[in-house]
């Protein structure tokens, strides 16, 4: 996770794509949040005196929310200069209105002083020649007093509009007033914001020895995780399709069974066929092992189906947090001419932060990763959500668990990053978590 000037903004702008009001104030309610969200992050990176990578990520994600915090106060101010446009063009066309219905109220009030006292009025009507003539005056008299209390009406009226018309406008004027002095105060962040990149770039730059080495740490982690996920994968694959064959063999001699205690005797070549059917029960085992894909029971299979149906919607594993690197190959955010990959994607959090399962599932593995922490691997049919940099756990291995349920909470290093990878994988292929995921 519009009113009537809403409305019709939207329809104005429908045509352009461009946002109502409404929907620009909601997204800037929430930027701001996002931002107080990272600064806390960002200063917990800056506990510790030397620069981190946690650091600059954690700049880096504020420096694109602030700007998206400029970006849409900009858009706020040309949908309030727009409105501001023709409330004084409404302002205008009711003046005209008023000054008219005045110029008329005055020719009526010209034309009734001819006849203002009950004297000239009874003259008026008893100089009619017929009795037709008389009753047309005095409808004539009745009719004219009527227009004129109409006329001071709707004068009154007009200029109640007028003067609320004129307080909408001062309002739009204070509320464009206000932006632009929020606009100023947000570049001066921003400008601030790149300040500190651009200081804390400088300072990484000078540590690139430690850099490579960190990163060649990270990569052999990275190795580690990779073969625990493909052995456990293998293993699961196997292990399903052993068990699905030794059940086609159990449903097998259960029908031989009941079909030999239906038979009047036992023939000469059934101990034969007996130990023909062990060994077909061996081949079809061996020939389980070679399968790439997990074999699924009824049950695995709607739960895999559920999964799949739920793609671009599942919650984040955390409740709070950024994207502080982004599946597959880019580069390193200081090291030039350096291409890092990445199997899943990186969350920054805060330290401490309670780390959740995206979907309901069967822990599969619970193991210690050097350089990764603690790590938790849950199975979801054919599916599989790798959670790792944990720092406590709070599930174990054949735990059936639920959706959102606690599994652990986020590690924090020496450098005071607060970080955790959430992988996705389906059999053996591994998938890019972001497109799983839905919008935080």
């Amino acid at each position: 996770m519009l009113g009537v000037a809403d409305a019709s903004w939207a329809q104005r702008t429908g045509s352009t794509g461009r946002k109502s009001k409404a929907q620009l104030e909601r997204e800037r309610r929430l930027t701001l949040k996002r931002i107080n969200e990272t600064s806390r992050i960002l200063e917990q990176t800056q506990q510790q005196k030397q620069a981190s990578v946690g650091q600059l990520n954690a700049l880096k994600e504020k420096l694109t929310v602030q700007q998206g915090v400029i970006k849409n106060i900009s858009s706020e101010l040309r949908y309030i200069e727009t409105d501001v446009k023709q409330t004084e063009n409404q302002v205008q066309q009711t003046r005209q209105s008023l000054e008219q219905l005045k110029a008329e109220y005055a020719r009526l009030i010209y034309a009734g002083s001819k006849t203002a006292n009950g004297y000239n009025r009874v003259m008026f009507l008893f100089a009619s020649e017929s009795f037709n003539q008389f009753m047309l005056r005095l409808r004539y008299i009745r009719q004219y007093t009527e227009v004129r209390k109409a006329q001071a009406a709707q004068i009154s009226h007009t200029q109640q509009r007028l003067s609320t018309q004129l307080t909408g406008l001062k309002e739009k004027q204070e509320e464009k007033g206000s932006l632009l002095t929020t606009q100023i105060s947000e570049k001066k962040n921003l400008l601030t914001l790149k300040t500190q990149q651009d200081q804390v770039v400088t300072k990484l730059t000078q540590q690139e020895q430690s850099l490579r080495q960190e990163l060649a740490t990270r990569q052999q982690a990275v190795t580690r995780l990779d073969n625990l996920i493909a052995q456990r994968v293998r293993e699961e694959i196997a292990r399903a399709a052993r068990l699905a064959a030794r059940r086609a063999a159990a449903k097998a001699a259960a029908a031989r069974a009941s079909t030999a205690a239906t038979a009047p005797s036992r023939s000469p070549g059934a101990t034969a066929r007996t130990t023909t059917t062990e060994a077909t029960e061996a081949a079809a085992e061996a020939a389980a092992e070679r399968v790439d894909r997990v074999t699924m029971t009824p049950e695995g299979a709607e739960l895999a189906s559920s999964f799949h149906d739920n793609r671009g919607r599942l919650p984040w594993p955390v409740g709070r947090g950024f994207i502080s690197q982004h599946f597959g190959r880019h580069n390193h955010p200081v090291l030039k001419n350096v291409v890092v990959e990445n199997r899943g994607v990186d969350i920054q959090t805060n330290a401490g932060e309670p780390v959740r399962a995206v979907f309901s599932g069967k822990v599969l593995t619970v193991a210690s990763v050097p350089g990764m922490n603690t790590i938790v691997m849950v199975q979801h049919g054919d599916y599989f959500t790798v959670y790792a940099k944990l720092r406590s756990v709070s599930v174990s291995e054949g735990q059936t668990i639920s959706a959102r349920q606690t599994i652990g909470t986020v590690s924090t290093d020496a450098e005071g990053t607060s970080e955790v990878q959430f992988q996705v994988w389906h059999n053996s292929s591994n998938l890019n978590p972001e497109n799983w995921l839905g919008r935080k």
